[in-house]
């Protein structure tokens, strides 16, 4: 088994002993990804479309590192704050996937997250699709 660490610029480094993604095997592990500006290093949380959006092309970021897309994707998991704003987190996410070929997804709604953001998500990817 080769165990490949994926890094980018940018997206926002670790705050601690994990990394941006682990590659073994074809398969793509992305640790979850919050509303950190790579550029500055500064929160987002204005709201939570924005939130998310720039979640999202954190995500982005990390699955070209890896050379994939979102295309690639095949389970994603989103944690959020508060089940009220699952609408506008779905419909900025939706703009990343095409409905007929999206992956696999949970929604759960958490007590806390890291810097007390509104929402994290981590996705899995395979190479080959």
């Amino acid at each position: 088994m080769a165990k490949k660490i994926i890094f980018t610029e940018k997206a926002p480094a670790p705050i601690g002993p994990y990394n941006q993604a682990v590659l073994v095997n074809g398969m793509l592990y992305t640790s979850g990804q919050i509303a950190i500006n790579p550029t500055t290093g500064e929160l987002v949380t204005t709201d939570i479309e924005t939130e998310t959006e720039l979640v999202m092309q954190n995500l982005k970021a990390v699955l070209e590192a890896a050379d994939m897309t979102f295309d690639n994707v095949i389970k994603t998991t989103i944690f959020i704050m508060n089940m009220g704003d699952f609408a506008k987190i779905n419909a900025v996410y939706g703009k990343y996937f095409d409905e007929k070929t999206a992956p696999a997804r949970e929604t759960v709604q958490v007590a806390c997250l890291p810097k007390n953001v509104n929402v994290e998500i981590s996705m899995i990817a395979v190479a080959q699709i």
